[in-house]
């Protein structure tokens, strides 16, 4: 079979890797794949639409080097995707810099690429039986209509920003969003020589810690934090057991869950910070109704800047005062400066002044009165992916109906890596989906029951009809639905028995027999958890299991590490799903005696 893959990011390379290992995986016939990238290096948008201090994440049979730290920077991200290239055997079925400029159906068969490289004028056409779309090929910096904006000196989209020298000198900076990439902004901004910083926002957000919070008990008797240590990534810190696994399709389906750990974050963000709305987070908290649609924001270094002039105030109160002095996340000094949040703009008028609009928070009433003329308007709002080069009678991610990934009547076209987790990376879920779309393009047999519809819902965040972005997923939900899909979730049975046969192998003193499970029940859904069983069986999953993850579980540490993120969810979720599945024969016989 031939497979053309679009777009040598993450995404791309790694449908790529798992087409060219699929012959001796799935026990198919070899595969003929061609990846089209219109670049001249690999690396999607992280080697060309980023800037300085991303932090990014690895696949599951390819780990990071020792020495690299739990988030790499986007540099070194490129080079361990260009070392995945070299490693796997990849560099001789790319055509780099190579733009398509369609591609057609063949009647129902197959599908005619027209591509141009780039030196060359002239066109040429491939076929082949299937296509992966890991790139929207024409990206187009999201930028909103704002009147007057163009009466501002400097305007530009977060795209092109690349180091702190594009704030200029002495300049007043207004950064148009409150995502990740409008956090990196504001942080670098404050730590460049400029005049004032804001920062624009339409409905709050969650700014949650890049790492578990590691508070201070007892603060008031001069207890301080511990320096040297480094907590586990948030986005690794869930457990999976009575989460995702095990987890009965009744629980599973209704809002509990959602409302559980809605109250749980909250609660929790109070007791350790004093404000609910985020950690150090005192003001743009997100409105109540869209607790199931947050995409958290795990940039926090600017959050201490944005609440400085509100945090104060309310930290003079008896209540913040007992609190903070039996329990307390070490705040970040800011020396005395900060970021005005305002509302988003309604527009710009003929002397430059930006107007905000009257949302009736504390910011828009700390700035009303003020006369703010920007002279750099940063623009970090997103992209818009397009398809042109798609023909009408082709899917687009919008219409896709089974996991987000392909359309039911034409399962040989894909779209990889078109979601957004609320929490945690994009490729990983990446390497799951190719997983998934390559075993149901070559070998459907092994997938081992139907792909439900009735699976869908559960995993997919409620947005509202006005969001610009609806394919907002529960990256741990998600992730454990498209194992589920492979026959990759591995049993508890199954764990046991592969823990022990490990420890056998290893020798007793590695504790195997325990660290393979525990890991499998504490750990969050990493995706090497889903190479011990299933069609991309590996054989060295054990070993980054029990020798590195194991590390990031045991991480987690005391209290708030091992009770509240993995205990208390397992023990009330756990009882929950077990009183189901010993009521649930009870219920079927009275539904069909009703």
């Amino acid at each position: 079979m031939r497979v053309a893959v679009i777009g040598a990011g993450p995404s791309g390379l790694v449908t790529l890797k798992y087409l060219l290992s699929a012959c001796d995986s799935l026990g198919c016939d070899p595969v003929e794949p061609i990846l089209f990238e219109s670049e001249s290096s690999v690396g999607g948008t992280f080697a060309h639409r980023t800037y300085e201090d991303g932090e990014l994440t690895t696949f599951s049979d390819f780990r990071p080097q020792d020495s690299d730290p739990d988030f790499l920077s986007t540099d070194r991200y490129v080079e361990y995707l260009n070392v995945y290239c070299t490693h796997f055997g990849l560099w001789e079925h790319l055509k780099l810099s190579t733009t398509v400029v369609s591609i057609r159906k063949n009647g129902n068969r197959s599908h005619i690429i027209t591509y141009r490289q780039q030196d060359g004028p002239q066109t040429a056409e491939h076929e082949c039986d299937a296509v992966a779309i890991c790139t929207g090929l024409h990206v187009t910096p999201n930028i909103p209509n704002i009147n007057g904006v163009d009466r501002v000196s400097k305007v530009f989209h977060s795209s092109e920003f690349k180091n702190r020298s594009q704030f200029g000198l002495g300049k007043t900076v207004l950064i148009l969003g409150s995502g990740e990439t409008a956090m990196d902004l504001g942080y670098l901004a404050m730590h460049s020589p400029i005049k004032r910083v804001l920062m624009s926002h339409r409905d709050g957000f969650l700014c949650a810690p890049k790492r578990i919070p590691d508070p201070v008990i007892l603060p008031i008797l001069g207890n301080k934090p511990d320096p040297n240590r480094l907590n586990v990534p948030v986005d690794s810190s869930s457990a999976s057991l009575f989460d995702t696994a095990y987890v009965h399709r009744r629980l599973r389906d209704q809002m509990l869950l959602w409302h559980y750990y809605d109250i749980f974050i909250k609660s929790t963000l109070w007791l350790v910070g004093g404000s609910k709305y985020g950690m150090a987070q005192w003001i743009g908290g997100i409105s109540d109704e869209r607790y199931h649609a947050i995409f958290f924001n795990k940039s926090n270094k600017a959050m201490p800047y944005l609440s400085a002039p509100y945090r104060q105030e309310r930290e003079l109160s008896i209540v913040q005062r007992i609190r903070s002095s039996l329990i307390q996340v070490p705040l970040a000094e800011t020396g005395g400066r900060h970021i005005d949040l305002a509302p988003w703009p309604t527009h710009f008028d003929e002397q430059g002044i930006v107007h905000f609009r009257s949302n009736n928070r504390p910011e828009f009433h700390r700035l009303k009165g003020q006369r703010i003329k920007p002279d750099v308007v940063i623009f970090a709002t997103g992209y818009t992916q397009t398809f042109s080069f798609l023909s009408d009678d082709y899917p687009t991610p919008e219409s896709l109906d089974t996991r987000s990934i392909w359309k039911s009547t034409n399962p040989s076209v894909a779209f990889i890596g078109f979601i957004r987790p609320s929490f945690g990376a994009i490729p990983p879920l990446s390497e799951l989906q190719a997983q998934l779309w390559v075993v149901n393009l070559l070998r459907p047999a092994l997938v081992p029951r139907p792909l439900s519809i009735t699976d869908e819902p559960h995993y997919k965040l409620k947005m509202n009809n006005r969001s610009r972005i609806q394919y907002g997923v529960d990256h741990e939900s998600y992730a454990y639905q498209l194992a589920l899909d492979m026959g990759a979730a591995t049993g508890f049975s199954q764990v046991l028995s592969r823990g022990w046969a490990y420890q056998t192998s290893k020798g007793r003193r590695n504790g195997g027999w325990y660290k393979l499970p525990l890991v499998w029940a504490l750990g969050a859904n990493f995706n090497t958890k889903f190479r011990l069983r299933g069609p991309w069986k590996w054989k060295g999953a054990e070993d980054v299991l029990v020798e590195e993850l194991w590390a990031t579980v045991e991480r987690r540490g005391g209290f708030f590490g091992h009770v509240t993120l993995s205990g208390l969810p397992m023990a009330v979720f756990g009882c929950i799903s077990l009183v189901l599945w010993v009521l649930e024969p009870v219920m079927n016989i009275l539904g069909m005696l009703m």
